[in-house]
């Protein structure tokens, strides 16, 4: 493992922090570096390309323009097809400075997962139609996979679809759909054949438009009275056979192809490393040392700086895990059980930072709001806990993630 830039490496860096420092709006820059813009935030590139706002909506745009012009609106999918046709340590570099700088991305779903799932298994048709409103902004995707009964088990999936002619039709209810409310269309696992094996009668199905009749999505509201994700409802809805991607009833094997070099999960890395550096740089203010309890609790203030130290290390720990993933890719080596490793580790660290937070502010750490002057570090850590709690169960539980460490990584039986 190799943690230097080659040449050639150091200068993509140095490409990417150009078009970072030049082309990212000034909105997004002031929102990475934690200032509460407006009430409800801003920072989503999907909500802020719908957003009522002119700033939201002119600083989405621009940032989508100036990543298009270099080829990174979708930097992992190839050239052929409009994307950047990056290598995997270029894409793990970009996304390194993307997170760094607290960029948002852009393109949503369409970009990370649709369309690397259409340029291997779409026809030719399906990718005329569908890649160029991804790649120019204009259509943005929801997933349709979790449902109240299928999570990690996904495969127990049970939204039917039903041929009908030149139809099918679908009915049933997918949870925790990220980002539907601001979605222009949907991408779907459904069972076609419920007579077959669980992992076999499924499709994957693209419908294009998310107001297709039969369609209702409602929000769902997380425990920090935020509107993230949603739960989907289909009644009858009509959905063209030829919107099947790959083969009816091996949509499972469809659904998991995704040429997605985030495995690595370095982004979660250096967010936790940017987290940890704004919490030590701000204790070190006047309103952090009034506020924290470092200075003011007697025997308790070496056990908490401690603490903090193990914080760091841990972020260390985390972008070494993310740094053997993106090694292996790059000798062309497929990452399984390291993937779990990093995705469990980086996670659970990022809770246990927040906690570290909040235990270091005390009482001051049950202030809510941003805005208020009681709030330290605008209530970030108080807000970053409630908000960690499904870190380790969302993208595959941390006891997902142990069962494969144990049985791939470790060679130990299937309980």
């Amino acid at each position: 493992m190799d943690w230097a830039d080659s040449p050639e490496q150091a200068t993509f860096r140095a490409q990417v922090r150009e078009v970072m420092e030049r082309g990212l709006p000034e909105y997004y820059k002031r929102i990475a570096q934690g200032e509460n813009i407006e009430e409800g935030g801003g920072g989503d590139w999907t909500a802020d390309r719908k957003s009522d706002d002119p700033q939201r909506q002119d600083a989405a745009k621009k940032w989508a323009a100036a990543l298009a012009e270099r080829g990174w609106f979708a930097p992992q999918w190839p050239k052929e097809y409009g994307g950047g046709g990056l290598s995997p340590m270029e894409q793990f570099i970009f996304n390194q400075e993307l997170s760094s700088t607290g960029a948002p991305r852009v393109g949503g779903s369409g970009v990370s997962l649709l369309g690397p799932t259409l340029v291997v298994h779409g026809t030719e048709e399906q990718k005329k139609k569908w890649l160029p409103p991804i790649l120019n902004g204009d259509v943005v995707y929801a997933q349709g996979y979790s449902e109240p009964g299928a999570g990690s088990d996904l495969a127990s999936l049970q939204t039917r679809a039903t041929r009908d002619g030149d139809d099918f039709v679908v009915n049933g209810q997918k949870i925790w759909t990220s980002g539907a409310h601001h979605a222009d269309a949907l991408f779907a696992l459904v069972r076609t054949d419920p007579d077959a094996p669980k992992h076999r009668g499924i499709t994957f199905l693209v419908i294009e438009d998310i107001k297709t009749p039969g369609i209702t999505v409602r929000p769902l509201i997380n425990m920090a009275w935020k509107h993230g994700f949603n739960e989907t409802f289909f009644e009858d809805v009509r959905v063209p056979v030829s919107n099947a991607v790959g083969e009816v009833n091996r949509g499972w094997y469809v659904g998991a192809t995704l040429l997605d070099f985030e495995r690595s999960n370095i982004s979660g890395a250096v967010a936790a490393r940017r987290t940890i550096n704004r919490l030590i740089e701000y204790v070190g203010t006047n309103d952090g040392k009034e506020k924290s309890r470092l200075d003011r609790v007697a025997g308790e203030a070496d056990t908490l700086r401690l603490e903090v130290a193990d914080r760091y290390i841990e972020t260390e720990v985390g972008s070494n895990f993310s740094f053997r993933i993106i090694s292996m890719q790059n000798r062309g080596l497929i990452p399984n059980y390291e993937a779990s490793t990093a995705k469990m580790f980086i996670s659970e660290a990022g809770q246990r930072l927040q906690r570290t937070g909040t235990k270091l502010f005390g009482l001051y750490s049950n202030f809510w709001e941003p805005n208020d002057p009681h709030s330290p570090a605008k209530a970030a850590f108080t807000q970053g806990y409630v908000t960690s709690v499904p870190a380790t169960i969302a993208a595959g539980s941390s006891e997902i993630q142990r069962n494969i460490i144990a049985t791939r990584g470790l060679g130990l039986p299937r309980g």
